[in-house]
């Protein structure tokens, strides 16, 4: 793989192709654990860990899987990662584990995991998979963040737990609420359109 296809391989789950601000993938997490920064940042990193290694280990042995099967077989393996990450979690981050609630499990079922070992992984060399999953990862990390920072600094006028508005600031209350994550997720999508549409212009 040249320097340059790893480096666009990589940039392209940033935004070309972010889960989040293009594909629409992931929506469920995204809106539900991003009251806080610090459980975006863990929602992320947990689901980072899961594609990459699921990845790796489906570009390892896809020559193996009967077509049949490829589904379930990929199933079986996020499954496994999941658990994995589910229960470090629990076992040193338990407070973490705890304001996450459900969503860690249901990483076996997020849209861009499983897409990417159907879409990508499936079809390519363990090193490309590699790239990709970090890329998309990356980008989906993001998103978590940019959506819970704004979240966490209006919603409670912090950040990471540490107060950075002053008392004179008033809270918005409605921005850790679920139609907070709805109407900054809906807002952050008409700018990534907006600067979309600029860009092609300028082209």
């Amino acid at each position: 793989m040249a320097t340059k296809s790893i480096r666009a391989e990589y940039i392209k789950g940033l935004w070309d192709e972010n889960p989040v601000f293009r594909q629409l993938l992931g929506l469920c997490p995204t809106l539900a654990v991003t009251g806080t920064v610090i459980t975006g940042i863990a929602m992320g990193l947990a689901t980072a860990f899961v594609l990459i290694l699921s990845s790796l280990v489906v570009a390892s042995i896809k020559k193996l899987i009967p077509a049949q099967v490829r589904i379930a077989s990929y199933i079986v393996v996020i499954a496994s990662f999941v658990t994995i990450a589910d229960q470090v979690l629990k076992a040193y981050f338990y407070p973490i584990s705890e304001a996450l609630g459900p969503y860690v499990p249901l990483i076996v079922v997020n849209c861009i995991i499983l897409g990417r070992q159907e879409a990508f992984s499936s079809k390519n060399s363990v090193g490309r998979s590699f790239i990709d999953a970090l890329g998309m990862s990356s980008g989906f990390i993001l998103a978590l963040l940019v959506l819970s920072s704004i979240r966490e600094i209006l919603g409670a006028g912090t950040f990471l737990g540490y107060e950075i508005m002053g008392s004179w600031f008033k809270p918005w209350i409605i921005m850790i609420l679920p139609a907070g994550a709805f109407i900054t997720l809906g807002i952050l999508l008409g700018i990534a359109l907006f600067i979309e549409r600029k860009t092609k212009r300028s082209e």
